[in-house]
C-alpha cells in the first residue's frame, strides 16, 4: 500500500509553497525506501515551481538533491541495507535501453530520462515528487552512495550543482597546467572552481561582480577578472583552454568565445537565452561551443568518491522547510553563498 509523506509543494506556479502531504508508492521488491536528512535547494527549483520554463506539473514537491539514510528494502534489492547513507540525484529513472543507458549516461536517455521532480512517471504512477518531503521510494538502480568522509548537508548539493561542474570538465579532459575560465561564481560556479583546482588546472573566475573576488581567490581561484569592463575581452584574447559557463542570465556568448585559445571549447552549463552566436567566434580559432547536462549515475558516484577523497563539498546555508519561500526571494537577488540547503529534521516535527 502507498503511504502518506510530508511534504512542501506549490500548488499552483502563482503559489508559494506550503505544507502538504503525499501519497508515496508501496515499496516494489527493486525499490529502496529513503528517510531524507537533507535536500539542496537548486535555482531550478524556482524557475518550475513558477512555470518559468512552461511545463510544469501541480502540485509539485520540488527537490532534486537528496542525502538520506535507507529504512528499507525491498525484497529483490541487492545493492543497499537498512542504514546505508545514499543520495539521489536529477533523475530516478530513464529507458534503460538505448545506447546512453546502456553507457551509464541515463542523463540523456533517447526517451528522455524521469526527473526526480515535475515529471510523469514510467510506470503510470503519477507525477514524481522531490525531495522537499520527508521519505522518497526509488527503484535501486538510480541511488548512490555517499561517502562517509563527506558531511551530509555539504553534500546534497553534489547530486546537482556538483555533477553539472564536475562531468563537463571530467569529458573535455581539463588536466594539470590547462588554463580554465569558470564564468559566474554562484551554486554552480563556486563547485567548477573547486574542481578545476583538483583537477590541476589554473582557474580563473570571470564575474559581473567585483565584490566576489575575494570569495573567488579565497575558494583556490588563481585570478579574478570583472566583466563589466568591456575592455578585458580584448586584454584577455585567446587566454583560455576552456572556458565553463555557469551563468543563466542573457549575456552575449560572443565576447567570452573570444577568449578561448586556438581550438578551445566553452561548455553552457547554465541556462540563459543569450544573443546570437556569430560564426566567426567560432571559425577563426577552431573553436567548440558546447553543453553538458548533468551526469549518469556511474559518474556521479565517481564525483562523489573524488569528492571525499579530495576534500570537497558545497558551501551552504542550511535553512529550516518553513523558510523555503524566503529562501526563493533570497536567491533571486544571489543573496546565499552559496547553496541553500534544507534540513529535514524541521518537516518531521
Amino acid at each position: 500500500m502507498s503511504f502518506p509523506t510530508r511534504a512542501f509543494a506549490a500548488q499552483s506556479s502563482s503559489s508559494p509553497l506550503e505544507p502538504w502531504s503525499l501519497e508515496r508508492r508501496a515499496l516494489g521488491a527493486d525499490d529502496v525506501l529513503i528517510d531524507i536528512l537533507f535536500c539542496g535547494v537548486c535555482h531550478s527549483d524556482l524557475h518550475q515551481a513558477r512555470d518559468e520554463w512552461g511545463g510544469s506539473l501541480f502540485p509539485m514537491v520540488p527537490g532534486h538533491e537528496i542525502v538520506g539514510k535507507v529504512l528499507s528494502v525491498g525484497t529483490g534489492v541487492t545493492k543497499w541495507k537498512v542504514g546505508d547513507t545514499v543520495g539521489v540525484g536529477v533523475f530516478v529513472d530513464s529507458c534503460r535501453a538505448c545506447p546512453q543507458c546502456l553507457a551509464g549516461e541515463e542523463q540523456y536517455c533517447d526517451e528522455g530520462m524521469t526527473a526526480t521532480y515535475n515529471a510523469q512517471a514510467r510506470d503510470g504512477g503519477g507525477l514524481t515528487f522531490g525531495g522537499y518531503s520527508t521519505q522518497i521510494v526509488i527503484q535501486e538502480d538510480y541511488i548512490v552512495s555517499i561517502p562517509e568522509a563527506l558531511p551530509l548537508d555539504a553534500a546534497a548539493p553534489l547530486l546537482c550543482a556538483g555533477i553539472t561542474t564536475y562531468s563537463p570538465l571530467r569529458y573535455f579532459g581539463v588536466k594539470p597546467g590547462d588554463s580554465v575560465a569558470v564564468v559566474g561564481l554562484g551554486g554552480l560556479g563556486h563547485m567548477g572552481v573547486k574542481f578545476a583546482k583538483a583537477f590541476g588546472a589554473h582557474v580563473t573566475v570571470l564575474s559581473h561582480s567585483p565584490s566576489k573576488r575575494e570569495a573567488a581567490l579565497a575558494m583556490g581561484a588563481d585570478d579574478f577578472i570583472a566583466t563589466g569592463d568591456e575592455a578585458v575581452f580584448a586584454d584577455n584574447r585567446k587566454k583560455f583552454d576552456l572556458i565553463l559557463d555557469t551563468v543563466s542570465a542573457d549575456h552575449d556568448l560572443n565576447s567570452y568565445l573570444g577568449l578561448l585559445k586556438i581550438n578551445g571549447t566553452m561548455v553552457l552549463v547554465g541556462l540563459p537565452n543569450p544573443s546570437p552566436v556569430s560564426a566567426f567566434s567560432l571559425v577563426g580559432g577552431r573553436r567548440s561551443l558546447a553543453g553538458s547536462m548533468i551526469g549518469g549515475i556511474k559518474e556521479t558516484q565517481e564525483m562523489l568518491d573524488f569528492c571525499a577523497e579530495k576534500g570537497i563539498v558545497c558551501d551552504i546555508e542550511v535553512i529550516p522547510m518553513d523558510y523555503i519561500n524566503t529562501a526563493y526571494e533570497r536567491m533571486l537577488k544571489s543573496d546565499v553563498r552559496y547553496r541553500f540547503v534544507i534540513d529535514l529534521a524541521t518537516l518531521k516535527g
